[in-house]
């Protein structure tokens, strides 16, 4: 029997929202909350891991049932007040996952990708990796070895994370008497913020008791400025994924000494050698100049990231219905596109190519689908020869390509 996943709404409702603080922040002519560029990178991260997280969240649950199961400190019950406890310590965990988060340098590469958007909106609440989401569900799992049992951890979860949504907004102002309690917009804002002030502040997700006991405390003085210390250059869905990373492997290469080795891979993202990065963006040609002109390739974009946002939709809705092919041709399908749009937004000249190659993968599994796999020599065929007697490239670079220059 195939079950229907309700939590599949989630996905049309997360845009829904945006769209509202979108026509909001237009009609009180606030042009900076949006950047069109800035909300697809934020699009891009978010769909990722939710397709990917698809195919690991049951194990979460698994991992919590056996922890309960085997190793349960208490055998606490499920009793209404219960409720109050577990939503405490699950921001309590939250607390130090997220602090520790921007304290060592290989949980920070993770959730440094939370911290990139310089525009604090509704879109970039989506910023969370499935590397994130694993790390924060290892911390969770001390809630099953308290005792608590894994559905009332699983939904005080879902509760958690809508409510840190909504957290994610520079349109709702100071709440008087509920900052001294709750975690609102204009404290997760100042966590968001690069100002020297600000700088790991706010670590708490729906309450502001931990950071008070822990001195980690600070309501918003000045308008905050958001983003990274140091802004990374790229719209690239991979480089904002593993930037860091490869900081790390070259802060580890450069390290003399044990000890320097580990402080590369456990130390404080504070003593990352700023210079790491800027030799990386030019090796890796990510060091270009972004555009402040008008997208010419915007609708096109925009069918691209509806497309994949219908199929993240339906394959969440009806996953077990899902062959595993079919899984796993959605997945390579929306990552490549995922990919795609980054090289758009990029301006990079292989993109072309990367279109070639998602096309001859859709071509692939249609033809395999109807065991026709051994006529896939003719599209081929086909585009090869559109290339050379239409030259298929200068129309695609003419027609999708480039941004319209202010004129």
């Amino acid at each position: 029997m195939h079950t229907v996943n309700y939590l599949a709404f989630a996905i049309p409702a997360f845009f829904l929202f945006v769209y509202i603080e979108f026509k909001i922040a237009r009609y009180k002519k606030r042009a900076d909350v949006f950047k069109y560029e800035s909300s697809v990178a934020n699009f891009s991260v978010g769909i990722a891991e939710r397709l990917l997280n698809l195919f690991i969240a049951a194990s979460f649950y698994q991992v919590y049932q056996w922890i309960y199961i085997n190793y349960a400190i208490f055998d606490i019950s499920d009793k209404w007040y219960v409720w109050i406890f577990i939503l405490l310590a699950t921001d309590l965990v939250w607390y130090w996952y997220h602090r520790l988060g921007h304290e060592i340098n290989f949980l920070w590469a993770a959730h440094i990708v939370h911290h990139q958007s310089e525009e604090f909106n509704l879109s970039a609440a989506a910023r969370i990796t499935t590397i994130q989401a694993i790390f924060r569900n290892v911390f969770w799992c001390v809630l099953p070895l308290i005792g608590f049992h894994p559905n009332m951890i699983i939904t005080i979860l879902l509760a958690h994370g809508a409510y840190s949504f909504f957290t994610h907004t520079q349109l709702v102002g100071k709440l008087g008497w509920l900052e001294n309690i709750f975690i609102t917009p204009s404290l997760h804002g100042v966590h968001h913020a690069s100002d020297e002030k600000y700088l790991d502040k706010n670590y708490g997700d729906v309450f502001v008791f931990w950071d008070k006991i822990f001195g980690t405390f600070q309501t918003e003085e000045e308008p905050p400025k958001y983003g990274l210390t140091h802004p990374i250059k790229s719209y690239s869905f991979l480089w904002q994924h593993f930037h860091y990373y490869l900081e790390i492997g070259e802060a580890y290469r450069r390290a003399e000494g044990f000890k320097a080795k580990c402080n590369a891979i456990f130390g404080s993202p504070a003593l990352m050698d700023q210079n790491i990065r800027p030799i990386l963006e030019e090796r890796y040609f990510q060091n270009k100049s972004q555009h402040s002109a008008k997208p010419k390739f915007k609708p096109y974009l925009n069918i691209q990231l509806i497309t994949v946002v219908g199929l993240l939709t339906l394959m969440t809705l009806f996953y077990s219905s899902f062959t595993m092919l079919n899984k796993v041709a959605v997945l390579i399908f929306i990552l490549v596109t995922l990919i795609n749009i980054g090289a758009l937004l990029e301006q990079r000249k292989w993109i072309y190519y990367l279109e070639c190659f998602r096309l001859i993968l859709i071509f692939t599994f249609f033809f395999y689908t109807f065991n026709w796999l051994e006529f896939l020599i003719f599209p081929v065929i086909i585009l090869i020869a559109l290339e050379r007697t239409c030259s298929l490239r200068k129309l695609y670079m003419k027609h999708v390509f480039e941004y319209i220059k202010a004129g």
